[in-house]
């Protein structure tokens, strides 16, 4: 790699070399990554911005820009394999001249992504028409990202807000460590708050194990990743087409999920699942949920847990449970029930590395674009089977994250004003105190005042 140190600004242009799953690119691949007129290169430059720019504690995906006008990213194939060129780069993404390894890693990895999206599933993804179509297209990414290993279980999936508090950001540190003394991996949305918390407390505990081969994973999309950047611990980086492949794949490859404290992300999250697990095909599944944070938080999992019950039903409390300022037992609670998981895997020949048994129904796969129409016309009223109020209720809290921090949901706000979310009175009442608190308890954004980009309508 050769580098020269911008003397005006705070940047670096560098040509590198990438390593490690990116040695080659095909002519096509470039071709597209090069393309300005397809949306790929934009796409590719925002991207690569965000991992340049990893540790930033903005969360408004258009500040990196402003701060880095004038960076670009260009990818070239010579004989001797791909080449990458940075230029006008954050010189914070470089220690004398060089690109942090790290850093470089997940660089590469965002090349990888957006090639193989662009190549093998096509900018539209219109060859994806239905549910095992998207299965496949999810289980394909993960395999070219090398994420898939016939290892035994021991992967949990942390979700949680960017924006939490000390204490809880704290108390995630606890149980990611309590994880990882039992040789437990993490794989969280790879940003900040609850999504480094677990993985910087698992670091200390492999090392104290003397855990060698660990796995920090991070799967983010392209609408998220510039606002919560990847945190310096993800040594797995993968880039989803969009937010439902990206839930998909933490299903999928999870052998448990645990949930801290967070804002619309969090209980969009939270809502897919339970969804999918209240399908009759899945009743038997053993998955393994626990919602957990400090002692003062445990407020803000009862309104969650009051929410549920009123829309979900009672039914939906018994795929989860509530444990409250105690790392060690989720820890134990969790590896208890990978083991549940290991054993019905054997019994049913489930793979360990991917979850196929599970059933994803295809309105949980199907991407929703969250226009003001399609937010208005949510169907969320009392009646319906409860994974359908699910897959509407999470496409609430979706849009309402496309609108916080998602650059074309921004556009959408200032063009045309709030979303208008409508409802069965109940449910808009406790929606509204609900989004409420996220607000007083400052989890919508990271810093400044928050404008909210929603109204609640009865």
């Amino acid at each position: 790699m050769t580098a020269l140190l911008d003397t005006a600004l705070p940047t670096v242009s560098a040509r590198i070399y990438p390593r490690g799953g990116l040695d080659v690119l095909s002519r096509d691949e470039v071709a597209k990554l090069r393309d300005a007129s397809t949306g790929i290169h934009d796409l590719l430059r925002r991207c690569a911005l965000a991992v340049l720019t990893s540790g930033s504690a903005s969360d408004d995906p258009r500040a990196a820009r402003e701060l880095y006008p004038n960076f670009d990213i260009q990818v070239h194939q010579q004989d001797r394999g791909a080449v990458i060129d940075l230029i006008h780069a954050p010189a914070m993404a470089f220690v004398d001249g060089e690109l942090i390894r790290g850093v470089a890693e997940l660089l590469f990895a965002v090349v990888r992504d957006l090639a193989y999206t662009a190549i093998e599933l096509g900018c539209d993804q219109s060859s994806l028409q239905t549910s095992d179509d998207i299965t496949d297209a999810v289980f394909r990414l993960l395999r070219n990202a090398r994420i898939l290993h016939p290892t035994e279980p021991n992967l949990v999936v942390c979700w949680g807000g960017h924006s939490i508090s000390r204490d809880e950001y704290v108390y995630t540190k606890q149980v990611g460590y309590e994880l990882g003394l039992r040789g437990l991996d993490i794989c969280t949305g790879c940003g900040p708050g609850a999504m480094k918390g677990p993985m910087k407390g698992a670091t200390i505990a492999h090392a104290k194990q003397r855990r060698r081969r660990t796995r920090y994973i991070g799967i983010t999309e392209p609408g998220i990743i510039a606002a919560e950047s990847p945190n310096p611990i993800v040594n797995h980086l993968v880039i989803m087409p969009d937010i439902e492949k990206r839930l998909e794949a933490f299903v999928r490859i999870a052998h448990g999920i645990i949930v801290f404290p967070g804002g619309v992300g969090t209980a969009e999250e939270i809502l897919y699942l339970l969804g999918i697990l209240m399908r009759e095909e899945n009743a038997g599944l053993p998955f393994p949920l626990i919602l957990t944070g400090p002692t003062p938080s445990a407020p803000y999992f009862e309104q969650i847990d009051r929410f549920l019950r009123l829309t979900l039903g009672e039914a939906a409390t018994s795929r989860y449970e509530i444990v409250i300022g105690d790392p060690a037992a989720v820890a134990k609670r969790m590896a208890s029930g990978i083991r549940k998981v290991r054993e019905h895997r054997i019994a049913q020949k489930d793979s360990f590395f991917f979850n196929w048994s599970v059933h994803i129904p295809f309105e949980f796969q199907r991407p929703f674009i969250p226009t003001h129409e399609a937010m208005a016309t949510l169907d969320l009223r009392p009646g319906r089977k409860p994974y359908e109020l699910a897959a509407d209720l999470r496409r609430a809290f979706s849009g309402i994250v496309a609108g916080n921090v998602k650059e074309e949901g921004m556009r959408r706000i200032e063009a045309h004003g709030p979303f208008e979310i409508h409802g069965d009175a109940d449910y808009m009442r406790s929606l509204d105190a609900l989004l409420r608190a996220f607000v007083e308890q400052r989890r919508m954004k990271i810093a400044g005042e928050y404008r909210p980009c929603y109204r609640v309508l009865a």
